[in-house]
């Protein structure tokens, strides 16, 4: 009889043994794979750095980074570096445009000459009076990108320090064949989102930059995204740019903590610099938009087919994109000389994530950043899976 209690106390202790083996904390076992799984995509690629933040479905972050922040220096990248996040901005003002409609300052359908027609230029406009809010919104104007036309490029080669004025950038498209028919295509452009904001900044009589900071980066408490009309940020990484840019900054573009050139151009199409942190918690509060009604929020999650990727959608300030086992993620990328940002958050299973890399090379990234997301978003979904076999 003492042999057999024995023997079940020992089946006891080893089965409770194995159980705590199988369960250890899944935040930290997550942790240390993504951890993983990022140092070794750093090593196989040979990009200068990465940062990449995770919101789990209990509200965890994970916040990690690999490589270099400064690769002369051989200072290493810390997950509190900062970014330029490029046209992820767009989502921020994105949600800026519907609040402001929400609250009756526009309606999605409105034509562009309802708010601006009195301006002198505005029929010099592509396509100016037949295109409509929405259409600035989901890119379906017309109208092309306009930092590659005329001498917008040698301007801000000359003088890398200058101050645009909206006007002074978006008017390079003036006189130009449109596209396309309004409305009849889709070809992705800032120039849509600086109309939108001059509008927007006209119907408000505020600026965009405090608009944002009223309606997203105080309520959602976005403590590391700033406004980018300085060539000086605390904790930026430097930026590498590829040969390969059309931007006429290559090689390192920030030198003794200083950008070289200003971003202040870029302003409502895109306009922030960022951390991953900061843009994983965006990417969720950007599905929930609050401030809106459920109406609202489902016209910013319909999509027009857009050119960016197989199956690939564009909202309202919103790339809508196919995650296979992870659903559709909604969220943006973006792309800024120096750097490459993504965040997308995925329903399906409640996971918000963003990832930074401090380089615009795409030859070293070998894919899309939309893939290593998930990529990223696969190991946590395995992890989670063996955690419940094991629990």
């Amino acid at each position: 009889m003492k042999h057999l209690l024995l023997s079940l106390v020992l089946l006891l202790l080893a089965s409770g043994a194995r159980a705590v083996a199988a369960g250890p904390a899944p935040k930290a076992l997550i942790a240390r794979r993504l951890q993983l799984k990022l140092d070794s995509l750093q090593r196989a690629n040979g990009f200068p750095g990465v940062t990449f933040a995770a919101v789990l479905p209990n509200g965890e972050e994970i916040l990690l980074a690999s490589g270099m922040a400064d690769s002369a220096l051989h200072i290493p990248m810390k997950p509190t570096h900062r970014m330029l996040s490029g046209s992820n901005g767009k989502t921020l003002f994105s949600a800026v445009a519907m609040v402001l409609a929400e609250q009756g300052l526009f309606n999605l359908d409105d034509k562009i000459e309802k708010h601006i027609s009195v301006v002198p230029w505005f029929d010099r406009i592509p396509n100016a009076r037949s295109i409509t809010m929405r259409m600035l919104m989901n890119h379906t104007s017309g109208i092309e990108e306009y930092y590659e036309l005329g001498d917008f490029m040698q301007k801000l080669k000359e003088v890398p320090s200058r101050t645009w004025t909206p006007k002074e950038s978006f008017s390079y498209v003036f006189d130009r064949e449109p596209l396309f028919v309004a409305g009849a295509g889709w070809g992705y452009a800032d120039t849509n989102y600086l109309l939108l904001g001059y509008i927007l900044e006209r119907l408000s009589g505020r600026t965009m930059y405090d608009l944002a900071k009223t309606h997203v980066l105080a309520p959602y408490k976005l403590k590391d995204t700033e406004p980018s009309v300085k060539q000086r940020f605390d904790r930026l990484a430097v930026g590498y740019s590829s040969p390969a840019s059309p931007f006429p900054f290559h090689g390192a573009v920030a030198k003794n903590g200083k950008l070289v050139f200003s971003p202040q151009f870029e302003w409502t199409g895109g306009g922030f610099v960022s951390s991953a942190a900061d843009l994983a918690a965006w990417a969720k509060g950007l599905y929930y938009l609050k401030a809106v009604s459920p109406e609202r929020r489902a016209a910013m999650r319909e999509g027009v087919k857009a050119n960016t990727g197989k199956d690939h959608l564009y909202g309202l300030g919103m790339q809508i994109r196919p995650g296979g086992e992870a659903g559709f993620g909604y969220g943006h990328s973006g792309w800024f000389p120096g750097y490459l940002t993504d965040a997308e958050y995925f329903p399906d299973l409640d996971l918000a994530l963003a990832i930074q890399f401090n380089t615009d090379d795409m030859r070293l990234l070998k894919r899309s950043t939309h893939d290593y997301l998930l990529e990223l978003a696969k190991v946590i979904r395995t992890t989670q899976s063996e955690n419940k076999k094991g629990s």
